[in-house]
Formats: structure tokens, sequence, C-alpha cells
């Protein structure tokens, strides 16, 4: 499986538009590809122009955190992945905890994580 998330400078995970970085790892061979996000630093449509930088890659996954997304980036991706919530922060307790967070892999997020703040 491969899993997508957004990651800033710090290897932390982050919203769609202020993480400079899209990571693409594959649970298998633990290999991680890192691309630039398309829609770092926009400050209207940043958060969609990141989504299909994401759904390009084709992932089976996405990591979220509440945030990460809004109500279109979310409609993007509905359907063509499944969802990865996790309060975990940095990048490498994610890797440690894949095989944990991917058993929690869900379909549809609640409202609360793709609201409009």
């Amino acid at each position: 499986m491969k899993v997508a998330c957004v990651v800033d400078e710090e290897n932390m995970l982050s919203p769609l538009e202020y993480g400079n970085s899209i990571f693409l790892i594959d649970d298998e061979t633990k290999k991680i590809e890192e691309y630039e996000n398309p829609g770092f630093g926009r400050t209207h449509g940043g958060r969609e122009v990141a989504m299909a930088g994401i759904l390009s890659l084709k992932p089976d996954m996405f990591v979220v955190t509440e945030n990460s997304l809004c109500p279109g980036s979310y409609n993007m991706s509905l359907g063509k992945v499944k969802y990865v919530v996790t309060e975990e922060k940095p990048i490498s307790d994610v890797i440690k905890n894949l095989k944990e967070l991917e058993g929690k892999a869900v379909e549809e997020l609640e409202p609360v994580l793709y609201r409009e703040h």
C-alpha cells in the first residue's frame, strides 16, 4: 500500500497548503518518495491544488490530522483514497506506527475533520 501525507520543513504532518513536501510511503518496501507540494503557500485554493498533486501520485491512503482538509479537497479525494486519521505529528511516528494506523483507515471522514474554520 502507498500512503501519502503532507509534511512541513520540520518533518511534521501539516495541513495541505502549509507543508512544503508530499511524502509517499510504500509500506511494503519502506521506501519514501518526496515530492514538492504544488499547493504550498497558496492563499487561495492551496488545499485543492495540493490534493490534485497528491491524487496524481495514486496513493491508497492519505494521513489526515484535524484541519488537514477543507470541503473542496475532501470532496476531490472522496472515493479515491482511504483516510488514516491520526493525532501524531512527527512523520517518524507515523512511519513507525504505519501498520497500526492503516488498520484504522476509513472510507469517509467526520465533517469536523474537513470543515472550514
